[in-house]
């Protein structure tokens, strides 16, 4: 009989050749991955050696993610491994993409303690599209910045300023985009950005207004926290020299509308997530150190 040669296999002969399962092997079998050679004067499927190899590639495809109907194109000829693995590896990509998203929602979840609102608002945000995002960002730019009468050079600035979340990004920048688009939609942070950023804003054709320098150039949060880490209290007589130093003659109550718009705003707060989200080593949270000035400038007033 054909199935006693030993040149051909039965499919349980080749089961134990390859060490795949008879009921898998006759599954491929049926969808034309590894089709018989023949068949025994009973009716039964034959193999022989190339079913062997044939078998062992089917399995290498498989074990790589392919589907069945891939690998039937594959054997036949309508296609490349080549062609199939690209193919592969973009949708690979996408799902760790994918992926990465679920784990970084998941891991603010479980931070937050987030109730299953928060939770189905925190993934509908992640997984925005990037034209989605953008448009969140550009109402936000329009709402906030739109309309301020500043010099070209700042125009440009504010024309061109984009947070965009990468391709691929890592869970904390989608953490950080996360809690920038709930900020930033807020209506209430919109409001107090759009005062902090009127108070600050140099107008042309005239002087940095009082404090701006607080927030566009920082020489002032260093100088705070040099004297902090000396210990020196905002109410006492050397945080008034200091005082002095920072703004001269300049109009403290000014100052200190300033000071307090941007606290009040958590300017510190959105400018920490928009590097984040950048992906963007940013300098340290400065909080602390505008709280002490504010105290500063208040005891100031006082005296």
């Amino acid at each position: 009989m054909d199935d006693e040669r030993p040149d051909v296999l039965t499919i349980g002969r080749l089961a134990d050749r390859t060490g795949v399962a008879v009921r898998t092997l006759r599954f491929w079998s049926d969808e034309g991955a590894v089709p018989p050679v023949g068949r025994s004067a009973s009716g039964y499927r034959l193999y022989d050696a190339g079913s062997v190899a044939r078998v062992e590639l089917v399995r290498t495809l498989r074990e790589l993610g392919l589907g069945l109907d891939d690998v039937c194109r594959v054997l036949g000829g309508r296609t490349t491994v080549a062609e199939i693995a690209g193919a592969h590896v973009a949708a690979l990509d996408a799902r760790i993409r994918s992926l990465k998203v679920s784990r970084a929602v998941l891991s603010t979840v479980a931070q937050r303690g987030s109730t299953t609102e928060e939770t189905a608002l925190m993934n509908r945000l992640a997984r925005l599209s990037a034209a989605e995002r953008k448009q969140i960002i550009d109402e936000f730019k329009e709402e906030v910045f739109g309309g301020l009468d500043v010099g070209p050079r700042l125009r440009d600035r504010l024309h061109t300023f984009s947070v965009e979340l990468p391709d691929d990004p890592t869970p904390d920048q989608v953490d950080a985009w996360i809690e920038l688009a709930e900020l930033v939609r807020d209506p209430g942070f919109r409001a107090r950005l759009r005062t902090w950023m009127e108070l600050n804003t140099p107008v042309p054709g005239q002087g940095r207004p009082p404090g701006a320098s607080i927030w566009w150039a920082r020489q002032a949060v260093q100088t705070v926290e040099e004297v902090r880490e000396r210990g020196v209290a905002p109410e006492g007589p050397e945080a008034a020299d200091i005082l002095s130093a920072l703004f001269g003659d300049a109009d403290r109550a000014a100052v200190l509308r300033s000071l307090e718009a941007g606290i009040e705003a958590g300017a510190e707060r959105y400018r920490g997530l928009v590097a984040r989200v950048r992906g963007q080593d940013s300098s340290p949270d400065a909080s602390e150190a505008l709280e002490w000035l504010a105290r500063a400038l208040r005891a100031a007033e006082r005296s």
